[in-house]
């Protein structure tokens, strides 16, 4: 292929994947104001946090993934962290760093090649089947199609609502240009769904003001609570949510691109990344999930990547504008791609019940409880007791054993209210 289309492709990749994790601004930056940030700050450091984490990746990894602060982890940090725990904004920053520098040790050591090995293949796939169903859980709220039920937990949506037709038309649309596996096929979709939306009147075309302060982008970590034990019971499920989460993530995501040479760089980037957090003002940047949509955009390099940033970046100007592209038009990419990654269930020896079981719970329990560490805990701990009660204790490795201890521990320490 000439170099010009290669650039086309890659360009369209990288506006694709931006226009489907640009949702994380404003999404995140209504969390971190929980913590007593301003609503605006916490939209910058994300926008910032988007930009330099996916920059890198493009430039040291040469990857077309991008990088923004996780969900999950941003409600962990700003209910559990600062909340939870009764620490600062700024205490909770410092939980980061330390979280982030044994986050370091592992990506630039031979601890996280170690690690990498202990998880069970099984185990690794299933973190991305349960990341699949979590987005397509996400693109069905979003879109209205699933709603809390009276009677149940969910229930489906009220299909004479306009927001819902929308949807529907959108998600028919998606289907049909990725099935024929038109060009650009999930930009297109936006583009038309943002007119259908326009069309059946459920657009909100009210103008967006962000007012910016300077002197609140300015973040500084405190250690003053560092001798409490809720600081350091803080630091236990953020660390282990960084290194398995981005380990599962990371897995999938270069298992897809067919890459997983880049595997070592990727996560050297993604550690970095979340420890530049901490001074940005933000929760950590995780590979998002999302990146899905870039690799089925034909995005192969990173130059997709520093596509992404720059838009990223581009954000802090734009945001009024990108905020009239509705749910309705994003959702449906969603559904598409948590389908796509819900496929490596194919992975899973479903005929082995020590790999199965286990296997089946972290990709049901992430979507069910609406947490990832929660869903992957479930999965890891449940993973060496199946084991020993089919005689097959000798399959257990020493650092699989220490990392679901961890699990249960934290477990514990939940049911004793920390």
């Amino acid at each position: 292929m000439p170099t010009k289309g290669k650039w086309r492709m890659e360009i369209i990749a990288g506006l694709i994947g931006y226009l489907t994790t640009v949702y994380i601004v404003a999404v995140n930056g209504s969390i971190l104001s929980e913590t007593g940030i301003s609503i605006e700050s916490g939209m910058i450091a994300t926008i910032l946090a988007g930009f330099l984490g996916t920059l890198l990746m493009g430039l040291y990894a040469k990857l077309p993934l991008i990088l923004i602060p996780g969900m999950g982890i941003n409600v962990l940090f700003a209910y559990s962290i600062v909340e939870g725990a009764g620490l600062s904004f700024q205490e909770g920053l410092a939980v980061v760093i330390i979280a982030s520098i044994l986050f370091l040790i592992t990506a630039f050591s031979r601890l996280g090649l170690i690690l990498k090995e202990a998880i069970p293949n099984s185990l690794k796939h299933a973190i991305t089947v349960g990341l699949g169903f979590f987005l397509i859980l996400i693109g069905l709220e979003k879109s209205g199609l699933v709603i809390n039920g009276d009677h149940t937990i969910i229930a489906i949506g009220d299909f004479t609502s306009p927001t819902v037709i929308v949807s529907l038309l959108t998600l028919f649309l998606a289907i049909f240009l990725f099935i024929k596996n038109v060009p650009a096929n999930f930009l297109v979709t936006m583009i038309c769904g943002t007119f259908i939306a326009y069309l059946f009147g459920t657009l909100d075309t009210e103008a967006v003001t962000v007012n910016v302060h300077v002197k609140e982008l300015v973040f500084f970590p405190s250690f003053s609570a560092i001798g409490d034990l809720s600081f350091w019971l803080a630091i236990f499920p953020l660390a282990m949510i960084l290194i398995f989460e981005n380990m599962g993530l990371l897995h999938g995501q270069l298992h897809m691109l067919k890459k997983d040479d880049k595997y070592t760089k990727a996560y050297q980037v993604t550690a970095f990344s979340s420890l530049a957090c901490a001074f940005l003002g933000t929760s950590p940047t995780v590979s998002a999930a999302e990146n899905a949509a870039i690799i089925a955009s034909k995005g192969k390099t990173g130059k997709t990547a520093m596509v992404a940033s720059l838009l990223f970046i581009a954000t802090i100007f734009i945001i009024p504008w990108i905020s009239l592209i509705p749910n309705t038009a994003i959702s449906p990419i969603l559904i598409i791609v948590g389908v796509l990654m819900a496929q490596n269930i194919r992975h899973i020896s479903l005929d082995d019940l020590s790999e199965a079981l286990p296997a089946f719970l972290v990709a049901v329990m992430i979507p069910f409880t609406y947490s990832i560490a929660d869903g992957m805990a479930f999965g890891f701990i449940a993973y060496p007791i199946v084991k020993v009660a089919l005689g097959k204790q000798k399959e257990l490795s020493f650092s699989l054993m220490v990392i679901s201890s961890l699990f249960l521990f934290d477990f514990f320490m939940k049911m004793i209210g920390y």
